[in-house]
């Protein structure tokens, strides 16, 4: 009986990439990698260090990239079996993404979108206010959403609740999120004591 090769799971991830600070795509790249997967990156911005919590860093937009990138890879024929974005830099990358994931996905590929815009209740200070409607329209082309607590808020234009948290406002939150249209919610950053946080 002849052995059958074993094809290798490909990711496409489009993410910024912050030069100082543990995220964005020299934080996914390396782990996804890891876990034996192919990835392939779109990079949508290129920052001096990321936006939470450090000032005056620089931002080159990539955003007249993205979609010659996607053709040339479509004239390859490159299809991926799944799709992450992150940090997304402007309201045109966000339109952008829906166009890349009907190009680039594979027949039942996996769309995972992490809505990054804030942590701590404060929403990173280069999105505008009204950057999370943009945001909720592309979680709703996704199978999974990944939002922090304070992402979930900003989706849901609710106003943030500092933790610890109940079971009941966590419910709360995940039955909204999974009214806007992803299949799969991993809410991150919740806790019930001040002990643990999940």
């Amino acid at each position: 009986m002849k052995k059958q090769k074993k094809v290798q799971k490909r990711v496409l991830a489009i993410h910024d990439i912050s030069c100082v600070g543990k995220c964005s795509l020299t934080v996914a790249l390396p782990i996804i990698s890891a876990a034996g997967i192919e990835v392939s990156v779109i990079p949508t911005a290129v920052l001096s260090t990321h936006t939470g919590g450090f000032t005056g860093y620089t931002f080159r937009d990539l955003t007249d990239d993205i979609l010659p990138i996607v053709s040339h890879w479509e004239s390859l024929n490159l299809q991926f079996d799944a799709i992450y974005t992150g940090y997304l830099g402007s309201f045109r990358q966000l339109d952008i993404m829906s166009e890349v994931f009907q190009r680039l996905g594979a027949d039942g590929a996996m769309k995972l979108v992490d809505p990054v815009m804030g942590d701590n209740g404060v929403r990173y200070p280069a999105f505008s206010d009204t950057f999370p409607a943009g945001m909720r329209k592309l979680c709703g082309k996704a199978d999974t959403i990944v939002p922090n607590i304070t992402e979930a808020a900003m989706l849901l234009d609710e106003p943030y609740q500092e933790g610890p948290y109940t079971q009941d406002y966590v419910e709360h939150l995940l039955k909204g999120l999974g009214e806007i249209g992803p299949k799969q919610i991993v809410l991150t950053g919740v806790y019930f004591d001040d002990r643990q946080l999940g």
